[in-house]
């Protein structure tokens, strides 16, 4: 996936009411507040000095011309790329069942995108549909923590919402509607494999343990990470924690 372009480069300074960041740009030294599109603690990625890229519009009704979307790191293994913008997985992960990436999902005629469904008033990122089979709902999440060399973790907090999206899709493989897959979008350069962070949501690993007992599918996928694009390229393992 293309990012904006042009993309400027900087050092982050704060982020601060969950949705903004003081950002100095690289080139004039101007200091910027930047819209950050994303809702999680961002564990890892907040150390002040960072290098950043956001994208800048020139939509006159957008109260923030700037965006955050990337963000360098030194990770567990050195230097790694990051994509922090969380309205990019749904799209990231559309186009990788098209390139034909995880090849249990190969072969559909359509993608239905935020489908209604399940008994919590939840809404499917993606269902995959293809003549004479039941369809397949797909929940995907964004990650971007990592605190061991090569190894993303999800979730960065505690994901309630998480948690009732997994009870939704094990109820559709156990009441014979469709099959059901998670797919994590890991935004990191340096992600070799995917697991659960345990220690920061067990409520979330105890229903991501049930649903995959119950038939959930899951895949998780790395990431190729620069200025110029984000490409979910490769399935990486998926590391099941202990229960």
């Amino acid at each position: 996936m293309q990012l904006p372009q042009p993309m400027i480069a900087g050092r982050l300074i704060r982020r601060y009411k969950r949705f903004l960041a003081d950002i100095e740009l690289e080139d004039s030294g101007e200091v910027i507040t930047a819209s950050t599109p994303n809702t999680g603690s961002m564990m890892s990625l907040l150390e002040p000095g960072n290098r950043v890229w956001v994208s800048v519009s020139e939509d006159p009704k957008r109260k923030y011309r700037h965006r955050w979307e990337l963000v360098e790191v030194n990770g567990p293994a050195g230097a790694a790329m990051v994509g922090i913008n969380t309205s990019l997985p749904n799209r990231l992960a559309e186009e990788a069942i098209r390139a034909g990436v995880m090849e249990a999902l190969r072969g559909f005629d359509a993608i239905r995108r935020e489908v209604k469904f399940g008994e919590e008033n939840s809404r499917a990122d993606l269902v995959l549909e293809k003549a004479g089979e039941l369809p397949v709902y797909v929940e995907v999440k964004n990650v971007t923590l990592s605190r061991r060399a090569g190894l993303a973790e999800f979730p960065d907090a505690v994901t309630q919402r998480g948690a009732k999206h997994l009870r939704e899709l094990a109820r559709v493989v156990q009441q014979g509607l469709g099959r059901a897959a998670m797919i994590y979008i890991c935004q990191r350069s340096d992600a070799q494999a995917c697991t659960l962070a345990q220690d920061i949501d067990p409520a979330y690993v105890e229903e991501w343990l049930k649903a995959r007992a119950a038939g959930v599918e899951t895949y998780a996928l790395g990431c190729e990470v620069s200025p110029r694009e984000v490409v979910a390229a490769r399935e990486i393992p998926m590391i099941v924690p202990e229960s």
